[in-house]
């Protein structure tokens, strides 16, 4: 895994097969997607609404300011095809873990099941333990036993801290020390 840190790019990670970046604004349909694609269990702020929104548009315009989804959350690209798969990256710690930053991915269904969300979060483990952080964290539904077999792999144990929605289901705390 290489990383590099471009002056006014942000942090751009490589591993053999992924390259992970800062989002370009041409990308805002691939975010779509992921709203898109969100099980129904999801809370709805994190879901297409009624209305449609957020539309590409705003997901464009959201790039353009540098959001989190385009700075903390890097655009995972599969190197050989050239296409952008999902997201993987940091996010800064909330009141839960304050001073913490929280692994946080999500990839296109049509790439599950290949090992690419193992890759994409292995290398940006990797960057934080170089980058100096001493734990991180990360937030699973109980039911999305995809992303809990890949917190596994990668070292995270569950804190004991959950939050129970009889709608959505159980969300399970995790964390790794680095």
């Amino acid at each position: 895994m290489a990383a590099e840190v471009t002056p006014g790019r942000g942090v751009v990670l490589e591993t053999d097969r992924l390259l992970l970046r800062p989002w370009r604004v041409a990308e805002a349909v691939v975010q779509r997607e992921v709203w898109t694609e969100r099980d129904p269990r999801v809370p709805s702020h994190r879901r297409i609404d009624a209305d449609g929104r957020p539309t590409v548009a705003e997901l464009d315009d959201a790039i353009r300011a540098g959001w989190p989804w385009s700075t903390g959350l890097l655009a995972v690209e599969r190197k050989a095809a050239g296409d952008v798969i999902g997201y993987c990256g940091l996010i800064d710690g909330d009141l839960r873990c304050a001073g913490e930053s929280e692994l946080a991915f999500e990839l296109l269904r049509r790439v599950w099941g290949r090992g690419y969300a193992t890759e994409a979060s292995k290398a940006t483990v990797a960057w934080a333990r170089s980058s100096g952080h001493v734990r991180l964290w990360a937030t699973v539904w109980e039911w999305n036993t995809a992303s809990r077999r890949v917190l596994a792999k990668l070292g995270f144990t569950e804190t004991g801290r959950k939050e129970v929605d009889a709608v959505r289901g159980t969300t399970l705390d995790l964390a790794k020390r680095l």
